[in-house]
């Protein structure tokens, strides 16, 4: 008799197939439409997601609370303060516990290693919520917004402008799996890490990227600019030296007028306006922030019905 195969984790970008993902984006609309004719769709009636945070966060615990609510089913808030976590309990031992009392975890922490060793030893699917490393769901929801703004993105152009940083390493990933560029521009010492320990970028990865000097060149004929907080949860002590270091990388119109004439401008958010993203921009007509913060309860609702039931039928 054949072994029981493990459970479906989602802890980097890579761990989906192109044609996983066509499903995912697919299904996403669907859903989507549904929640916005008010249409019910509760395929995971009775089922239990505990969500483990060891970083603050809004749009995470918002989008996957509301979103298992919406699937039929119920979610449990942990913080690592308050739990027997942080206090020592060897992630090990709290996978065991955990998997034997609800039906999914999802994990917003610091390490990678974290939520790849709590994966290691659960009997139920594993969403990293976001870690240093890397932070897929937030890609999945970008991607997805390009999509049902301007088609398909494959060989098209994102230009990546700031830190390289657990944003930038999920884009190069998504790269190599849907084919499309990365244009890199960050100031000297923030820039890609290609041999970085654990993670190194893949030469399909690096394959994808292109990175430059001057912010503007790296804009010109982009399809999507993006951008991130300079100083992201965790490098709070670096904030001086990085609002130093980062002066001339703000997104600006400038900048955006060297993209494609139908360029989109998307933030992972919070935003500091007048910092990386100039206030014109993220409030401008090219900014679809708001539909790329919603579409995270979207496609992480797409991706737990997967991972739960596998594909289904429309």
């Amino acid at each position: 008799m054949p072994p029981t195969p493990g459970p479906r984790h989602y802890l980097q970008f890579s761990d989906l197939t192109r044609e996983e993902y066509a499903y995912l984006f697919a299904r996403t609309a669907l859903i989507k439409a549904k929640f916005k004719r008010y249409e019910i769709h509760q395929p995971l009636v009775d089922r239990t997601l505990a969500m483990i945070f060891e970083k603050h966060s809004t749009r995470t615990r918002l989008s996957f609370e509301a979103g298992m609510h919406q699937l039929g089913g119920a979610a449990i808030y942990i913080n690592t303060r308050d739990s027997q976590l942080g206090r020592g309990e060897p992630i090990e031992d709290a996978a065991q516990v955990f998997s034997r009392m609800v039906d999914l975890v999802m994990i917003r922490t610091y390490g990678q290693d974290i939520v790849e060793r709590f994966a290691a030893h659960s009997r139920v699917p594993v969403i990293n919520g976001l870690t240093n490393e890397f932070h897929p769901c937030q890609v999945l929801a970008d991607v997805f917004t390009f999509i049902e703004h301007r088609g398909s993105i494959a060989g098209k152009i994102v230009a990546w402008v700031g830190d390289a940083n657990n944003m930038l390493y999920t884009w190069l990933q998504a790269a190599a799996i849907l084919d499309f560029k990365v244009h890199f521009a960050g100031p000297e010492g923030y820039g890609v890490d290609l041999d970085r320990a654990d993670y190194p970028v893949s030469q399909a990865e690096q394959a994808q990227l292109r990175c430059f000097d001057d912010p503007s060149e790296a804009c010109a004929g982009a399809h999507l600019v993006t951008t991130d907080v300079w100083t992201s949860m965790g490098y709070e002590a670096e904030n001086a030296a990085r609002l130093q270091a980062f002066q001339g990388y703000m997104v600006s119109r400038t900048m955006m007028q060297r993209a494609d004439a139908q360029a989109l401008f998307m933030h992972c958010l919070p935003a500091h306006r007048g910092e990386e993203v100039e206030a014109a921009v993220i409030d401008g007509p090219q900014s679809v922030v708001w539909d790329e913060a919603e579409n995270r309860l979207h496609v992480q609702k797409a991706l737990m019905e997967f991972l739960l039931l596998g594909k289904v039928a429309a």
